[in-house]
């Protein structure tokens, strides 16, 4: 087994905590003597080697600076590679400052078309993203764009790179985060790099299709990846975000947690759809058993429930057929119903019953029927905002996307009220 710099494991940790570890970061981590870490939003990775040197991922673009100065004291020679697990902007950001003369960038299959839908969109993604992350991340100042990378190798299924006295074996493993992603594996030191293969947080939920938008990611793609890794036999796996996980043997238990845990959830919904159980019903009525649950700091059972319910039943819930085959939403109907309910501020008087009574999610239905109808309805507004405090005090703010979305909800109704 590699030489692993002795620390104690560290727990998972939520998702907030894990993207601004790097904050106080002053000197790069070693992993190993020969694998250094620097903390971002997603880490970077320089690896030596008897020849120059290779990066995994970069960082963010905000952290350039600061990446390269944690890891220039680590260089060895040239750098050679810089292999990007997967084509977000917090892998790629700091490539230009990073490369040199003859460095070789190398990207996952379909990196660039995967990287172009991202850029193209952000006039969708952007507000999106902003909405869940902008406080998590804003370290002070407006984001810098991201810098354009076209990758000058991309692998197809694998790929082996020698350089000096270490190999690198790219190994295409899809829906982490993203189609595009890879897998670096060492097989000499037993070190795979596995990027956001499990998302951002160990022993935790994978989120397949994320509150801020993107391309779902299928539940069976997903388990085939995590057996690639558990097949590997790793002796030390890095992944993005926090410490690296230490031990063959805790490696594999942690793998066949996950890889029960979303397959409970996988089994969970498609015996629920063969029951006749619609999409909510089975949302509402998900819990782990004791012995499959992991966390929920990104993703959650729950909301994996409705990601796998649309792999494999498509957009078209029967239960709701009108707005799905026409386009006309209930909201349309908001005014009609607020008219025969006595207004808004009837709406909002019955949605202050759920709310006493400890219904916030009954509330906040109605409250979205009323301010449809009356969008600065103050009674409506203050009722929503209860309703809203009471799901953020329940949640326990453990989930980063629950958690801020909610924070983004109250606040905009602070907004509206003036307050």
């Amino acid at each position: 087994m590699s030489e692993v710099k002795e620390k104690a494991q560290e727990p998972a940790t939520p998702l907030a905590n894990l993207v601004r570890a790097g904050d106080a970061q002053t000197a790069a981590e070693a992993i190993t003597p020969f694998i250094f870490m620097a903390h971002d939003v997603s880490n970077a990775y320089l690896v030596t080697t008897s020849d120059g040197d290779v990066m995994v991922n970069t960082g963010l673009m905000d952290n350039a600076t600061r990446n390269v100065a944690l890891l220039t004291p680590h260089r060895t020679g040239l750098l050679r590679h810089i292999i990007l697990t997967q084509s977000h902007a917090d892998h790629y950001g700091c490539v230009p400052e990073f490369r040199e003369p003859g460095t070789q960038v190398i990207g996952g299959p379909d990196y660039n078309e995967a990287n172009g839908d991202m850029m193209r969109m952000q006039a969708f993604f952007g507000p999106r993203t902003m909405k869940l992350w902008g406080s998590t991340m804003n370290r002070g100042g407006t984001p810098k764009p991201p810098p354009l990378v076209v990758p000058d190798v991309l692998v197809d299924r694998e790929m082996t790179l020698e350089v000096g006295d270490r190999s690198f074996v790219l190994i295409s493993a899809p829906e982490g985060e993203t189609v595009d992603n890879i897998l670096v594996w060492m097989p000499k030191e037993k070190v795979v790099f596995t990027g956001n293969t499990f998302g951002p947080v160990w022993l935790s939920m994978p989120f397949l299709n994320t509150l801020r938008g993107d391309k779902p990611r299928l539940v069976r793609t997903y388990l085939k990846s995590l057996e690639k890794v558990r097949d590997l036999g790793a002796e030390i796996l890095i992944t993005g975000h926090g410490a690296p996980i230490i031990g063959a043997d805790k490696i594999r238990a942690d793998l066949d947690r996950m890889h029960a845990a979303v397959s409970y959830v996988r089994d969970y919904t498609l015996e629920g759809m063969k029951a006749g159980k619609t999409v909510h019903q089975l949302m509402r009525e998900f819990a782990f058993p004791d012995n499959f649950a992991i966390g929920e700091f990104h993703g959650k059972g729950s909301w994996a429930v409705k990601s796998i319910w649309r792999e494999y039943s498509g957009w078209f819930h029967y239960e709701d057929g009108t707005t799905a085959l026409y386009g006309v939403p209930r909201s349309s109907v908001h005014k009609d119903i607020a008219e025969l309910a006595g207004g808004a501020g009837a709406l909002a008087a019955r949605a202050q019953a759920h709310v006493d009574a400890g219904r916030p999610l009954e509330a906040l239905h109605l409250t979205d029927i009323a301010l449809g109808a009356e969008p600065g309805n103050r009674d409506a507004l203050t009722v929503k905002k209860q309703a809203s405090e009471a799901l953020l005090a329940g949640c326990g703010g453990s989930n980063l996307s629950e958690t801020m979305w909610l924070r983004s909800e109250i606040a905009e109704i602070d907004r509206m009220l003036g307050e």
